[in-house]
């Protein structure tokens, strides 16, 4: 574990090395325009992080850092045992509806952040956690990884460019 302060704002963000990959072991909480906190309440941004639409994504992490590739999540995926198993690692040990706590077993410390959809509500803080990728399914959709409160598993989806989801960053 380590830490990595944002020049841009002065926040700190614990790090953490999991294989070959150094992650910020917090959702990106940095006021890019278009970027919201769930329920528009600031509290919830200290705490999930804040929800950008894909554009906003890929460039909102600090130099040094980047949104990571669909790739890149999948060796953090593979390093944790799988699609199958890794959620339940990666997971934050509280914070997740009907005791879907994870085990935290590498401090990636995920937490259900929900998003901000389309029609124009906030959906699923406690019960989903959502990362975007920089990696294009097509002109109007790009790739998340996700996790919910009543699986071990990590899945994969493809969204609304225009839909708003929390942020990981990946070290250069």
């Amino acid at each position: 574990m380590g830490t990595f302060t944002d020049p841009r704002d002065g926040k700190t963000y614990k790090t953490v090395t999991i294989g070959k990959q150094t992650w910020m072991a917090e959702n990106l909480n940095y006021e890019a325009a278009g970027s919201k906190a769930y329920d528009n309440n600031s509290a919830n941004g200290q705490k999930y992080g804040r929800l950008y639409d894909w554009e906003t994504a890929k460039k909102a992490c600090p130099s040094g850092w980047h949104l990571p590739s669909i790739n890149e999540w999948q060796e953090l995926i593979n390093f944790a045992g799988g699609d199958e198993v890794a959620g339940k690692k990666l997971k934050a040990t509280n914070g997740w509806s009907d005791n879907g706590n994870g085990t935290d077993e590498y401090g990636f410390a995920a937490l259900p952040a929900g998003s901000y959809g389309y029609s124009g509500r906030f959906y699923g803080i406690g019960n989903v956690s959502y990362g975007w990728s920089s990696t294009e399914d097509d002109t109007t959709k790009a790739y998340i990884r996700h996790m919910f409160f009543h699986t071990a598993t990590v899945g994969k989806g493809s969204y609304n460019k225009s839909d708003l989801f929390p942020v990981r960053c990946v070290k250069d």
